[in-house]
């Protein structure tokens, strides 16, 4: 690697500045590495140092002086809004005297979605880049006496990378649909057992009983739209794990920088809205992201957050919906379990080992459970292979 790169850590990304991010950012077609949204994470003091995210976002800067390579990192001081699951090894470290916070995380805050982690100018090798950024988070690790450095939810390229640099990988599943070339739902029905097509059927009429449904995108999301929405994620959030992370000036700053990618599934009760989901619009993929409902309606979660994601998707030509982590009961709905992953390096080998040996079962085991679910609980027809 050539010493005539330069690696530079930031605090924020606004320090780096949306023109240089974007430039790296943009041609992946991920919306959560975008610089606005991102912004909104740390502006919004959602993703801030109170509560444990503290931005060490790295540039990489050519011998001329142009910034060809960024990526999103954080010094955290805890392990939550992560999604992949390192409590167990920060017990376990602790309880024999070792010190597991502050860790070093490449990832994108509240954001279970798999995406690339170092993002390369479309005018510099991405090897190259990636092999500078991964050194650089390497070297700031040990530089800040952090006790190890974790990238969540890279893609595959990236992981195996990571894998062959010797950091220790880890795999588990989400459940994703994939558009098999349909033109409409009915089309997706079509491609499903005759019993899943009744259920589907029988679960969108009564989610819809009398409701108003409607997508929102653009400039058709109001303010009063985010506002009932944030109430329903804070009450489901609330439910759910205690505390949401994301402030209501969140939802402000993405409705603002990124509407046209934004699609608010709400439903309507006589005019007033009682539940939402919130999804974001990739380059061939729509992210579903938070939900919340004031009213329980039976099947309303299905409708808003498969069912209708399932039609958005058909109607822009996308090829798949990712509907975040966990839910078994997405199966039935069509979703199916898909690979995602993350890479680990561990300074001390007291740690590294024992988790090393934990993470070589863990993977055949979600393989093989990946395999099991997919065919014994698929909704798809038989016949279609």
């Amino acid at each position: 690697m050539s010493t005539a790169f330069t690696t530079q850590v930031h605090n924020t990304v606004s320090d780096i500045g949306r023109e240089a991010w974007d430039a790296c950012a943009q041609s992946s077609g991920d919306p959560f590495v975008s610089y606005d949204f991102l912004d909104a994470c740390e502006a919004s003091g959602s993703a801030a140092p109170r509560e444990g995210w503290v931005g060490r976002h790295l540039s990489l800067t050519d011998p001329e002086g142009r910034i060809i390579g960024v990526m999103p990192l954080w010094l955290k001081g805890n392990s939550q809004g992560e999604y992949v699951f390192d409590h167990s090894w920060a017990d376990a470290y602790e309880r024999a005297g070792g010190r597991y916070y502050p860790k070093l995380l490449g990832a994108v805050p509240f954001t279970p979605v798999a995406g690339p982690r170092f993002l390369a100018h479309p005018d510099a090798d991405a090897a190259t880049v990636r092999q500078a950024l991964l050194q650089g988070a390497l070297a700031l690790t040990e530089r800040l006496g952090a006790s190890s450095l974790h990238v969540n939810f890279p893609d595959r390229d990236e992981w195996r990378a990571m894998g062959e640099a010797g950091m220790l990988l880890r795999q588990d599943m989400q459940y994703v649909w994939r558009n098999g070339g349909y033109q409409t739902f009915d089309d997706f029905l079509s491609a499903l057992s005759s019993n899943r097509r009744k259920t589907v059927r029988r679960e969108r009429r009564e989610a819809q009983a009398g409701l108003d449904i409607r997508v929102l995108t653009g400039a058709e999301i109001e303010d009063a739209h985010w506002d009932a929405f944030f109430a329903f994620y804070m009450d489901t959030g609330g439910r759910k794990w205690g505390r949401p992370y994301l402030t209501r000036d969140f939802f402000s700053r993405i409705g603002a920088t990124l509407a046209d990618r934004i699609a608010l599934i709400m439903a309507f009760r006589d005019g007033r809205p009682i539940a939402g989901a919130l999804n974001l619009i990739g380059r061939d993929a729509l992210y579903g992201r938070q939900w919340g409902a004031l009213e329980d309606v039976p099947f309303l979660h299905f409708e808003l957050c498969y069912y209708r994601a399932i039609e958005l998707a058909i109607s822009l030509g996308l090829s798949r919906v990712e509907a975040g982590a966990q839910g078994e009961h997405k199966i039935a709905r069509g979703y199916l379990p898909s690979p995602v992953y993350s890479a680990h390096w561990i300074a001390d080998p007291a740690l590294r080992g024992p988790v090393a040996r934990y993470l070589e079962g863990e993977r055949p085991a979600v393989e093989a459970e990946m395999a099991a679910m997919t065919e014994e609980l698929s909704p798809f027809r038989k016949d279609l292979g």
